[in-house]
């Protein structure tokens, strides 16, 4: 592994671990197994560093190509869209970078929410706007405003499972969970397509 590699893996999971307050870069560059002076030379800042972490993490859950797939039809790629969406939502990773960041941002770092939301459901938005534009140019769907049309989608795929594991109290197996995240994307696809689907 190079040791860039090796930073940004330690930094995620320092970050997620500790929030960004409670990660220094002495606790990166141990974890690493590289010098401070070497982080510092990879990344620049602290800041730059958490940025390129938590791009690093949301692309490897949601990556680009997920979005230029559309071989077996629309619903086929909302439906693919869609599941990795929802398990990145509630996925132990995510919900323990949400924490540390929401801990973070009440201590007075608003940026570090900034950053996370440019990484994260900013990026998601953008790429689903792309991926439903190509599909309204290719007469799949019908959708008068693309941008709400995105958020729309993805606010679905939340359900409450999302708001239950951040705050903790989802008390079902990791089967139970995987099941009720199953359900809720099928029924936001299904929906999705009874609003949008060319008439």
């Amino acid at each position: 592994m190079g040791k860039r590699l090796a930073i940004l893996e330690a930094a995620k999971q320092l970050f997620v671990q500790h929030g960004y307050e409670g990660t220094s870069m002495d606790a990166v560059a141990a974890e690493a197994g590289v010098s401070k002076l070497t982080v510092y030379s990879h990344f620049g800042d602290k800041d730059r560093l958490f940025r390129e972490a938590i791009r690093a993490r949301c692309q490897a859950l949601i990556p680009d190509a997920l979005f230029h797939a559309n071989g077996g039809g629309i619903r086929a790629a909302l439906l693919q869209i869609a599941q990795a969406h929802a398990d990145a939502m509630v996925s132990a990773e995510a919900i323990g970078t949400w924490r540390a960041i929401v801990s973070d941002c009440r201590e007075g770092n608003p940026r570090l929410g900034q950053l996370l939301w440019e990484e994260g459901p900013a990026r998601g938005h953008a790429l689903m706007e792309q991926f439903l534009e190509a599909a309204v140019a290719g007469g799949e769907l019908d959708i008068p405003d693309v941008h709400r049309a995105a958020v729309q989608f993805l606010a679905l795929l939340k359900g409450d499972m999302h708001l239950r594991r951040l705050f903790g109290c989802e008390g079902d197996c990791l089967e139970t969970i995987e099941r009720e995240v199953r359900a809720n994307v099928v029924a936001a696809v299904e929906m999705f397509l009874r609003a949008y689907a060319p008439r």
